[in-house]
């Protein structure tokens, strides 16, 4: 047995089942992809954020020591031209957050982050560790 779906005069009957389908997944578009590269000093985040300013931003770490990374950003069409009516108005609001949990060895109190044609990039520097190296003389006895 087939879902039934509702059907609308002004489209085609073919269409129905391509634009009503309960069963398709939607895609989240409104989620932006993130990128996570591994360098040996650094992990670097980078999130696409399009039209994004860095005030829209807010990169913090936690209680528990994650990284959250929140972006939110409304824009407001403007009205200069005030001889003109609304026909049809629409606004743009994009709200966001992510938490990533961080690696043990990230040195949480370096971490940077900066906006740049539309990418926001993160850096997580490493804790370097250094080696000790034990060089002595051992006398015989």
């Amino acid at each position: 047995m087939y879902p039934t779906f509702a059907r609308n005069s002004w489209l085609p009957t073919v269409f129905n089942d391509l634009f009503d389908a309960d069963y398709m997944p939607k895609a989240n578009a409104t989620a932006p992809a993130i990128n996570v590269k591994e360098t040996d000093k650094s992990y670097i985040v980078e999130l696409a954020a399009p039209g994004m300013r860095k005030e829209d931003f807010d990169v913090n770490i936690n209680h528990e020591g994650n990284l959250i990374i929140k972006m939110d950003h409304k824009q407001e069409a403007n009205e200069e031209d005030k001889k003109a009516r609304y026909l049809r108005r629409e606004f743009s609001y994009t709200k966001f957050e992510q938490t990533l949990i961080l690696p043990e060895d990230v040195h949480k109190d370096k971490i940077s982050a900066r906006v740049n044609d539309g990418v926001l990039t993160v850096e997580l520097p490493k804790i370097q560790k250094e080696e000790v190296k034990v060089a002595r003389q051992i006398t015989v006895d």
